[in-house]
Parts: C-alpha cells; sequence; structure tokens
C-alpha cells in the first residue's frame, strides 16, 4: 500500500476483490466506500462497511479488505503523528463511522475534482478537515437511519433483505424500524420491501432479454414462480405478460416515428 511519503495526508481510489495477504502500515487509513461493499478484518475482528458506513483503521493495525461485489473506496492516509487531534481520536475509538448526508458531498466532490484531474494537494489538504468535521456531527437521529436504509434498499433490492437485516442496518430495533415506516410511509418494511423488488423486477423485464428465472433472482425473488406470484398479487399481470406489453409498446413506438 502507498504511504504519505511528503505530506501527512495521501489519498486514492481503489477496488478489492479476492482476499489478499494481510497488512499494516504505521499510518491511519480511512476507508470511505463509494459504491458497493467490503468485508474487513481487523486485528482479528470482522466487519463489513458500505456507502452508509465507512472505517478508520489505526495504525499498526493488522488487516485485509476484499469483497466478491463491484466496489470502489476513497482512501485517505494520515501519518499518525497528524491524528493526535481529538476528533480522530474519537473516529479510531469507533472505528466504524456513519457517512451522512454532508461526509457523501464532500466525497462526491471530490470525485468530481478526480474525474476532472484537477486534484491538487491543496484541495485535498483542505478537504481532509471539512470530512473529519462532517463525520464527527454526531450518529445520525432515527428518522434519518431510515432514510439511509430506504436509499441502500432501492439501490440493491436484490440483496437478501428481511425485516431484520433492516433493522439492523439503520441501528434501529425491529418495533421501531415498523413504527417508523408505518409513520412515514404508510407501509411495512416488508410491504414496501416487496415493492421495490416488484419495481426492480419490472425495470429488468422491460430492459433486457434475462431470462424470467434470472430476473426473479436479481430482484431478490426465490425463484420465478415467488415473482409470478408477487406480480398476479399486486399488478394483476404475469411476468412474461408484462414483458410482452413492454415490448408491444416500444415497438408502436417505434413504427409511429
Amino acid at each position: 500500500m502507498s504511504s504519505p511519503s511528503q505530506s501527512t495526508i495521501g489519498l486514492s481510489f481503489r477496488s478489492y476483490a479476492d482476499i489478499g495477504a494481510p497488512d499494516r502500515h504505521d499510518f491511519v487509513q480511512l476507508v470511505l466506500p463509494i459504491s458497493g461493499q467490503l468485508l474487513l478484518e481487523i486485528d482479528g475482528r470482522q466487519g463489513k462497511v458500505d456507502t452508509q458506513l465507512g472505517v478508520v483503521i489505526p495504525a499498526h493495525a493488522w488487516h485485509v479488505q476484499h469483497s466478491q461485489v463491484a466496489n470502489h473506496s476513497i482512501i485517505v492516509d494520515v501519518d499518525a503523528a497528524a491524528v493526535a487531534h481529538s476528533g480522530w481520536q474519537r473516529l479510531l475509538d469507533g472505528p466504524y463511522t456513519a457517512i451522512g448526508p454532508g461526509a457523501r458531498k464532500l466525497m462526491d466532490y471530490l470525485g468530481v475534482m478526480a474525474q476532472q484531474r484537477a486534484l491538487t494537494p491543496a484541495i485535498v489538504t483542505g478537504w481532509t478537515p471539512l470530512l473529519l468535521d462532517t463525520l464527527l456531527l454526531g450518529e445520525p437521529q432515527p428518522r434519518s437511519r431510515l432514510g439511509a436504509l430506504l436509499t441502500r434498499v432501492q439501490a440493491e433490492p436484490g440483496l437478501p433483505w428481511s425485516t431484520a437485516s433492516m433493522a439492523h442496518f439503520a441501528n434501529l430495533s425491529v418495533s421501531r424500524l415498523h413504527a417508523l415506516f408505518r409513520e412515514e410511509m404508510d407501509a411495512s418494511p416488508h410491504a414496501w420491501l416487496l415493492q421495490q423488488r416488484l419495481g426492480r423486477a419490472c425495470d429488468l423485464l422491460a430492459a433486457g432479454d434475462a431470462s424470467l428465472a434470472e430476473i426473479a433472482l436479481a430482484a431478490g425473488f426465490s425463484e420465478q414462480s415467488a415473482l409470478t406470484r408477487a406480480m398476479r398479487d399486486s399488478m394483476d399481470v404475469t411476468p412474461a405478460a408484462y414483458r410482452r406489453a413492454c415490448r408491444d409498446k416500444w415497438e408502436k413506438r417505434s413504427t409511429r416515428q
């Protein structure tokens, strides 16, 4: 791994795949996923980070990161002598930290500057304390945790979500999760999740030629028959009929043009 040689701060964009050999270094490392998720082991303790949760890896800690899905992260390396700031110590004590909307905007800005090849050392030096202050604003309130959950599930409804795993992601009890869903969404977590999966299935049916079984699994259904039952109950249509209707509609539009 690269280390911040001439500066107290080093920054890079990385993706991880298969598990490699454990590593450690004499600087502190902040891992902020932009997309996907990472599985970690830090000094023998396992964890996971994603677009809603980052991690600070202490200096000299043995660690390894890997993933089975596509991923991309911002990696911030900070000289150990520069983290005496009490804020860094609070993050190290975590070591996992919620990535709220403010931090996400700062990460998006950094990505834009990198794409434009305008990411100078001065920008990185100024960006890092802003990010630190934003991460230290405190734990998100229950409503904002629900917002983060909704965003995550909508992005990947095909993951094996359950009411329990959704509550765990939002750091809420199952009963509190149900109460917030009723209050804000006028639906149960299970009913809302089903609608997200149906929406993803419909998008896939309309957009491509994947088999119905493949689409069912990609949208989070156990098998093709489960998708068929759900679409019949909720939309009064089968997956095959929905796909035909979408294609007929597209062909009529093409003919008019």
